[in-house]
């Protein structure tokens, strides 16, 4: 059973820093592509950036592109979202995918095939 948790999430005042962590197990489950979603209230879920395993290649939706940063921990098999700069519309649930999605960058959430539960990441003025 693939099991995605993350970690990292709270509050932090605007222009701070945040970074999430999602731990993928088992060891031996490599996804393809992994990638950082979120989602606000009263909105649909939305991509925030994706990374390939193997290569490290990034892509990032315009709205953070130059304020967070995808990478990839290969050792411990996470992949974290190191987010900078945050402003008051950061403020979701952020989810973390794993999947083989065949476009790239897959930016729907039906592309991916395992979740993580969520943490919550509050943006406060």
């Amino acid at each position: 059973q693939v099991q995605l948790v993350e970690s990292g999430g709270g509050l932090v005042q605007a222009g701070g820093s945040l970074r999430l962590s999602c731990a993928a197990s088992p060891l031996t489950y490599i996804a393809p592509t992994m990638a950082w979603f979120r989602q606000a209230p009263g909105k649909e879920r939305e991509f925030v950036a994706v990374i390939r395993w193997s290569s490290g290649t990034t892509a990032y939706a315009d709205s953070v592109k130059g304020r967070f940063t995808i990478s990839r921990d290969i050792a411990k098999n996470t992949v974290l979202l190191q987010m900078n700069s945050l402003k008051l519309e950061d403020t979701a649930v952020y989810y973390c995918a794993a999947g083989r999605p065949v476009q790239w960058p897959a930016t729907m959430p039906h592309a991916y095939d395992y979740w993580g539960q969520g943490t919550q990441v509050t943006v406060s003025s």
